[in-house]
């Protein structure tokens, strides 16, 4: 008993973190198997498991619809922002041309410039394409890089040595052949960590579907589809509530299953870098 105390003791800011973030998760879950009636109650417990809830969710909306849009979505634009992103944070990275710092310093200005700002001549730009009322806006200009993942992979790619490249120059290898036989094997980790950022922004995005989705359900995301839900259903918490639960569920699967190579992949672009 007396061990126990103290590993309680050794660890109880670690268990306090840990209570106060899974009270939330665990009071959706039981609110979500909850009857109507019961829900948002002083009863925290639920008298009856009304596992039918998360049935009536998918009858009342389009959940596998949105489900679909948004991982191809998140998918589309995490490919194409690698397809991008690596080869520009390599060239800054190891390559020396005149205005190479310039380059650099458009990069962080991109960081600091909140979407907002130029949401209208964007927008009017795609109108004239006639690509609204689609996700294409929000995927498209994700072959042409993404500021923070560029920041990232280079911060990264700087700690590689160049004793590596420079080797593979004198056998012969191409640029090309460096970034795909040398770098890339060695930058899994932080390719990782920015493929990650970049999907779950996307799976939460609300303001892009919100801009340009339209207003046909069949195009919508997951984070528009359960905003409206709620707004329908705004007195029913526990359908309300069984339908978080599923938005989020998927998210947090992903990230216990690649929480390893998250956490190494941003250690080393943020302590070595």
């Amino acid at each position: 008993m007396r061990r126990r105390l103290m590993w309680v003791a050794q660890h109880s800011l670690a268990i306090a973190l840990a209570l106060m973030f899974l009270g939330p998760v665990a009071f959706v879950t039981l609110t979500a198997l909850m009857t109507d009636e019961q829900a948002l109650t002083s009863r925290l417990w639920p008298e009856q498991w009304n596992w039918a809830n998360f049935a009536d969710v998918f009858a009342r909306s389009e959940l596998l619809t949105w489900t679909l849009n948004t991982f191809l979505y998140a998918s589309l634009a995490t490919v194409f922002m690698l397809v991008s992103s690596i080869p520009a944070a390599y060239a800054l990275s190891r390559f020396r041309f005149r205005g190479r710092k310039a380059a650099f310093l458009v990069v962080i200005s991109a960081m600091m410039l909140p979407p907002q700002v130029v949401a209208v001549p964007i927008y009017l730009v795609w109108a004239r394409l006639d690509l609204t009322d689609s996700l294409w806006p929000l995927i498209l200009p994700m072959l042409f890089g993404d500021a923070f993942s560029i920041f990232l992979l280079r911060q990264f790619l700087i700690t590689i040595p160049r004793d590596y490249t420079d080797a593979a120059k004198v056998d012969g290898c191409s640029d090309a052949r460096i970034l795909f036989r040398v770098i890339l094997p060695m930058a899994r980790p932080a390719i990782a960590a920015v493929a990650l950022f970049s999907f779950f922004y996307c799976w939460n995005d609300y303001y892009g579907p919100l801009l340009y989705a339209g207003v046909d359900q069949e195009g919508w995301t997951l984070s528009l589809g359960l905003a409206t839900f709620k707004a329908f259903h705004s007195v029913q918490w526990n359908l309300t509530m069984a339908a978080t639960l599923l938005v989020t569920a998927p998210v947090i699967i992903v990230f216990l299953f690649a929480q390893r190579v998250f956490i190494e992949g941003v250690t080393l672009t943020g302590v070595k870098g």
